[in-house]
């Protein structure tokens, strides 16, 4: 069964021990992509990428994770650049070089017709869910993916680039309403609802359809949220290179979950194992330097 993966793939200028910020291809479904790749599904990456020098790495690397680009778009326009800028704990803020770039060029020109591909799940979300008008061009795509597979959304959210929270919310909403599965990370909901509490919002995705909530909550672990109530799991206690691509790495151990045992079935022990092997996971990726989630074999006993 094939898992589409649509969303940007960037360049990551992440500081190093000396201050100079180095390339890694990155992007936040393009790191589901190469987790789900690794993990040995059958994974095709849809976005736009250019032919320029970061182009040129980003498809090397995805190609060599076995990610199938059969369906992206090749472009001459640039790639985005995400300037990258990390605390003492390894997490990182971005500052996102966006316009007139590959990386956000969407047009139902282009898009695969699902009715063709019948793909099993769509995993979508970070910048490309914002950034008009290839976000209007994807909702309207996504509408109609949604006829034959299950949406997991994960919103990722980056105010540097929204920072009115009304729009950003109205956006998630829109796009939650239209998902099987919504993967947030608590500052995600911190910052997007903080007068809320984070049981209100899960529960109204729910009631509109959503059968998976996932919250993660960085070394604090995860919690899976469905109509039978929640489950949670510790975080692994690893030593932190960055934080980058960690939670992208829980996506995909999500949707490989839905893959293998099916969304009904992520309830109570078989949803504590999945979070589980995400926290793991999740803390395989936090232990290295960029966006590298690990491979089947690292989690055979997971």
């Amino acid at each position: 069964m094939s898992v589409w993966v649509c969303g940007e793939v960037l360049i990551d200028l992440i500081p190093d021990a000396t201050g100079q910020r180095i390339p890694h291809v990155g992007g936040g479904p393009a790191n589901t992509a190469k987790a789900l790749a690794r993990l040995g599904h059958d994974v095709y990456f849809i976005d736009g990428i250019s032919t320029d020098e970061y182009g040129v790495a980003a498809r090397k690397e995805l190609v060599t994770d076995e990610v199938k680009l059969d369906l992206a778009l090749t472009s001459d326009k640039p790639t985005c650049l995400a300037i990258v800028s990390l605390a003492a704990n390894g997490s990182g803020s971005y500052e996102f070089k966006i316009d007139g770039t590959a990386t956000f060029d969407f047009s139902l020109d282009w898009l695969p017709d699902p009715s063709r591909y019948k793909p099993s799940v769509l995993h979508i979300g970070t910048l490309v869910t914002i950034i008009e008008p290839g976000s209007d061009v994807l909702y309207d795509w996504a509408m109609r993916v949604a006829e034959f597979a299950p949406i997991v959304f994960d919103p990722n959210i980056r105010p540097s680039v929204m920072s009115d929270r009304d729009k950003y919310q109205a956006v998630v909403e829109k796009w939650a309403a239209l998902s099987s599965v919504i993967k947030v990370s608590d500052d995600d909901m911190d910052w997007l609802y903080p007068d809320q509490k984070y049981e209100d919002v899960f529960a109204r995705w729910i009631k509109d359809g959503a059968a998976l909530v996932v919250l993660t909550r960085g070394i604090n672990g995860l919690v899976g949220y469905t109509e039978a109530g929640s489950v949670s799991v510790e975080g692994v206690s690893i030593t932190v290179a960055d934080t980058v691509g960690a939670g992208d790495t829980v996506g995909a151990i999500i949707v490989e979950a839905m893959i293998e045992k099916g969304i009904l079935a992520l309830t109570g022990d078989v949803l504590q194992a999945t979070l589980h092997r995400a926290a793991v996971a999740a803390g395989i990726t936090c232990s290295r330097k960029g966006a590298q989630p690990p491979y089947k074999h690292e989690l055979k006993n997971v």
